[in-house]
């Protein structure tokens, strides 16, 4: 635990309960997922490294990671870097949310300096995001209010995220910023599995779908020799 705030203490427990909620909703939701098994395409088969091979499911889950292979982000570079950015700081946020009693660890400056300028960025590109939804005629079209919550609450998140690193850094001396930072990730452990957000659950088992059943069709690169 951190200093002799009373609050810190209790704000943590929540935070762990609001962890246990959302690990009970993932588990029933994947319990309902593995209920509908998946088809069989219909179509004949294009090449002949066919849908049976693991290599197929393999390299549809690892395209987000393979700009060159789609041309929506072979063409906009800039765009999948910011994609990029939004993600690292997620996954920083989310490490900071479970290892900020680990102090020696966030008084490191590397590490304060890596999640501070990384969450930093994210929290611009969460901005850039929500100012493209409210400008673009098209995404503000196919845009929900949870769109909107989602970025929105994300963008603070991020921003507090910042400020509790600064704090453990020593840059910042009320933990107020950490209590803030810990409450915002207790409301996003119970919020997420029932928003948009909830889509990167789903990430890897569509993607394996979508390679085993599809990649005959030519998805994947032709096998060469």
């Amino acid at each position: 635990m951190h200093g002799d705030n009373g609050i810190l203490p209790i704000v943590e427990v929540i935070h762990w309960i609001a962890l246990g909620v959302m690990g009970t909703v993932y588990t029933l939701r994947l319990i309902w997922l593995f209920k509908f098994p998946g088809t069989r395409d219909r179509q004949l088969p294009g090449e002949e490294r066919g849908s049976t091979s693991i290599a197929v499911p393999l390299f549809s889950m690892g395209n987000v990671a393979m700009p060159w292979i789609m041309e929506s982000t072979r063409k906009n570079l800039l765009f999948y870097a910011s994609f990029v950015l939004f993600h690292l700081g997620v996954a920083l946020g989310i490490i900071l949310a479970f290892t900020n009693t680990f102090t020696a660890l966030h008084q490191n400056t590397w590490v304060a300096s890596l999640f501070m300028i990384l969450m930093g960025m994210a929290f611009l590109v969460s901005i850039g995001r929500v100012v493209r939804r409210l400008v673009s005629p098209v995404l503000r079209l196919i845009s929900t209010p949870d769109d909107y919550f989602s970025l929105l609450t994300l963008t603070v998140w991020f921003g507090l995220g910042v400020a509790a690193e600064a704090h453990l850094v020593g840059m910042l001396r009320s933990e107020i910023w950490l209590v803030a930072y810990l409450v915002a990730t207790s409301f996003f452990l119970i919020y997420v599995p029932f928003s948009k957000i909830s889509h990167y659950l789903y990430y890897p088992f569509t993607r394996y779908w979508l390679g085993r059943t599809l990649g005959h069709r030519g998805s994947m690169s032709v096998s060469r020799g």
